[in-house]
């Protein structure tokens, strides 16, 4: 017995994870195909790169086949992080988007007070780094009135009311498709009831002609007024909008990007020829609270 499980052992060949570096050539090998194995891997490097030299980021001008076949992070991200103040301020992650190691050890996060809310604990759990974690709906945000300086939520409402079960949540809800949903407009009242006077809030989404995708809806030009009501009547604002072209992303207005679609890429719905990998047009609003 003893003999034949030492036959058994010689065969066992341990099981070598391909490095990120060989899962990027295969990306570039294979034809730079969205989601294709060492997409994520190849997203995360570029999206590095922008955070690192930040401040060559001109976000009216980007560089020529900027994020060319990557979603809407390599411009959210580096816009979102551009337009931060480096004081020491109280921050509020409304949806966890910058709850990665390669964004949450960045110097401009150094002397803030750091909150992330979300739905459900993640896999990513940077605690000794003195963050606090929350666990609630953004309808209803347990946080007082004026209490956080900067507020950053990216890609982040259009999850709202939809169902989420795709992210590991135990809670599905029927979706009709021909629908909108507005349970969007009490988060943005709940952002900018925490939002102190003075403060700033950065918000992005997908936008272009109404779309639901189950799990997330695309904005509308009538959608995106709504919010822009709420903004009015309670600070100042600017918005800036990005469009997927063929050979990368470019700053844009509203009227190129208001009939944009985008591509889901579990379902194939919206692919296209232009290597799209998600969203065509992002919507980006700064608002300072009065």
């Amino acid at each position: 017995m003893i003999n034949y499980l030492r036959k058994i052992k010689k065969r066992i060949i341990p099981h070598k994870v391909p490095s990120k570096e060989l899962l990027i050539k295969n990306y570039f090998r294979n034809g730079q195909i969205p989601w294709s194995e060492g997409y994520i891997q190849y997203k995360e490097k570029k999206i590095k790169e922008e955070l690192n030299n930040l401040i060559l980021f001109d976000y009216q001008k980007l560089s020529k086949n900027y994020g060319y076949r990557l979603d809407e992070r390599i411009v959210e991200y580096p816009w979102t992080l551009s337009k931060l103040s480096n004081k020491k301020t109280k921050i509020l992650d409304a949806g966890s988007v910058l709850n990665y190691d390669y964004i949450i050890n960045l110097p401009i996060f150094n002397n803030k007070e750091l909150f992330i809310q979300t739905f459900y604990p993640e896999n990513n759990c940077f605690f000794k780094k003195r963050i606090s974690y929350i666990y609630e709906d953004l309808r209803d945000i347990p946080f007082k009135d004026n209490f956080f300086d900067e507020i950053v939520c990216i890609s982040t409402i259009e999850h709202i009311d939809m169902d989420n079960s795709m992210y590991g949540y135990d809670i599905e809800k029927n979706i009709d498709k021909n629908k909108k949903s507005y349970e969007y407009i009490k988060v943005i009242n709940e952002l900018v009831r925490v939002l102190s006077n003075n403060g700033k809030l950065l918000l992005t989404f997908p936008f272009g002609k109404f779309e639901n995708h189950g799990f997330f809806q695309q904005f509308d030009e009538e959608m995106l007024n709504k919010i822009l009501l709420i903004f009015e009547n309670t600070g100042q604002f600017s918005i800036n909008f990005y469009k997927y072209e063929e050979y990368g992303w470019v700053f844009s207005n509203i009227n190129e990007c208001k009939t944009s679609i985008s591509y889901n890429p579990h379902t194939g719905e919206g692919k296209g020829t232009d290597g799209a990998a998600h969203s065509r047009a992002i919507c980006c609003i700064e608002f300072n609270k009065n």
